[in-house]
């Protein structure tokens, strides 16, 4: 069933329309946000009733836990039990696009279905300056999945979050485009044992040079996930997705990578990175993908994306972008 229809009311970022916006948190309504990872449709966290409504305005499905976010390490600890491995990515790590799951203190105030009824808690402290000052206004942990219908492609812009939510929720602050564009890396640690759970902005590599070990992956369940992101199809454009693809034919929309696709027949081409840099790849995969889709291709063909570094993640989104739709 389809939410009631708001009145979407679309703000430049000021110390204004934040009060406005945060205001309205605290009477339960909805907010989209931009972070430096991708906007984010937040809500009071500690509120089961202000986190439901996010699960409707995103047609979101309630077993996926959901992240909050605070402004720092002090204000995390009240939610859950940090343990040296935690103390140390969150010191090297925080504000910043890391989501840390970790065992629920009994101090914790999270909304337990913002949590999927689990006895963990997801939590990150963004770096953004739009959204720290809408968590600090608000007085409140703020649960903020991605602002997009669920399962699709996740907004880097306020224009993204127009397209899918306008009329879903309340306010929308324009902060421009996502520096990263691409969502936060999400590590587990319970019982001492870190988890790599979803691949993201920080890379592997930076987490096992923080740790001083290497870390293991643990992909979760896509029909009981642990932490956000983790369904079999997700962030996924209306096309197709063949990946690995070292042409794209003529009836295809291409997503290029170095160039690999550049003289292919596809009826339209976008080069996420035309130097092969990963960083700048990352920054432009949603964006790039929206931009494709609403072109009309049923298919688009992704060119080979090295596996490394931010690389990892991009595949880890394209691989679930590119899996049979569960609806």
């Amino acid at each position: 069933m389809a939410p009631r229809s708001k009145t979407t009311r679309l703000a430049a970022a000021s110390p204004g329309s934040i009060a406005a916006a945060a205001a309205c948190l605290r009477a339960g309504g909805l907010v989209a946000v931009p972070t430096e990872t991708v906007y984010g449709l937040a809500a009071d966290a500690t509120s089961d009733a202000a986190v439901a409504t996010i699960y409707a305005a995103k047609d979101r499905p309630a077993i996926n836990p959901l992240i909050a976010h605070v402004l720092d390490l002090e204000a995390a600890r009240e939610h859950a039990v940090f343990g040296p491995e935690a103390e140390r990515l969150a010191n090297a790590f925080w504000p910043g696009p890391l989501t840390l799951v970790l065992p629920v203190a009994p101090t914790c105030r999270i909304s337990l279905l913002a949590r999927a009824g689990l006895d963990t808690v997801a939590l990150r402290s963004p770096a953004h300056e739009t959204a720290r000052a809408l968590i600090e206004a608000a007085g409140a942990p703020l649960a903020a999945p991605s602002a997009n219908r669920s399962g699709r492609v996740s907004a880097t812009t306020a224009a993204h979050v127009v397209a899918d939510l306008d009329g879903r929720v309340d306010w929308i602050l324009d902060g421009g485009p996502c520096r990263y564009g691409l969502e936060s890396t999400i590590v587990e640690i319970v019982a001492g044992l870190p988890r790599l759970l979803r691949p993201g902005a920080i890379t592997r590599e930076a987490i096992e040079s923080a740790l001083g070990s290497p870390i293991e992956s643990a992909g979760g369940s896509p029909t009981a996930p642990n932490a956000p992101g983790q369904l079999a199809s997700h962030y996924a454009p209306n096309a197709d997705l063949r990946l690995g693809a070292a042409d794209a034919r003529a009836d295809e929309a291409a997503l290029d990578f170095a160039g690999l696709l550049k003289e292919s027949a596809a009826g339209a081409r976008l080069d996420l990175s035309p130097a092969g840099d990963l960083i700048e790849a990352a920054s432009h995969l949603f964006s790039y993908l929206r931009a494709l889709d609403a072109g009309g291709a049923a298919r688009i063909a992704v060119a080979p994306i090295p596996d490394y570094g931010l690389g990892a993640a991009i595949n880890d989104r394209l691989r679930r972008a590119a899996a049979p739709r569960t609806s």
